[in-house]
């Protein structure tokens, strides 16, 4: 940004870095998922996140309504915040995409462990528990491609804010020192 914004009509400049990106994946395991049901209304749910070669795998019982509403309209959204994170505050990033179910046992036999890892780090016993209680007759994953990106960084926009209104104020008298 080469000069001080004087308004948020256009907060686009305020983009989320790839580094910044990265490290949020990294460190959150929690997303909105967003779907649209039969009426075209969009729903969303906050559910835990493996985050894979640039996809988003997530679970879910197949008699969610998620799941009915995906198989009739792929298209998804998903967003993740550094809320709750290691991170930073303020930093989120958007995707539109598509979601692919999957129930064969590959494709369960390494995201179980990985998304008990990332729920449960700490803690291997409870991680392989939580693998057990996933391993359910009408459990589905969900893959999300994303489509579109949508970045922002908070801080960037604080750090304009404030430029704009040291820019604004008036400038010290020199002589009185006020």
């Amino acid at each position: 940004m080469s000069e001080p914004a004087d308004n948020y009509e256009d907060v686009t400049v305020f983009g989320l870095d790839d580094d910044d990106e990265a490290q949020m994946l990294d460190a959150q395991n929690e997303c909105t998922f967003i779907w649209s049901n039969k009426e075209g209304w969009p729903v969303g749910v906050i559910m835990s996140y493996v985050y894979r070669e640039g996809r988003f795998w997530l679970t879910a019982s197949s008699q969610r309504a998620r799941i009915s509403a995906v198989k009739r309209d792929p298209r998804v959204c998903i967003v993740v915040t550094s809320t709750g994170s290691s991170m930073a505050r303020n930093k989120t990033v958007t995707y539109k995409g598509t979601c692919t179910l999957h129930d064969d046992d590959a494709t369960k036999e390494w995201f179980y462990p990985a998304l008990a890892g990332a729920i449960r780090p700490d803690d291997a016993d409870a991680a392989a528990l939580f693998v057990q209680f996933l391993d359910s007759p009408r459990r589905v994953i969900l893959e999300v491609e994303p489509t579109q990106r949508i970045g922002y960084d908070g801080a960037k926009m604080g750090k304009a804010t404030a430029e704009w209104m040291a820019a604004q104020a008036p400038a010290v008298d020199a002589g009185t020192g006020a």
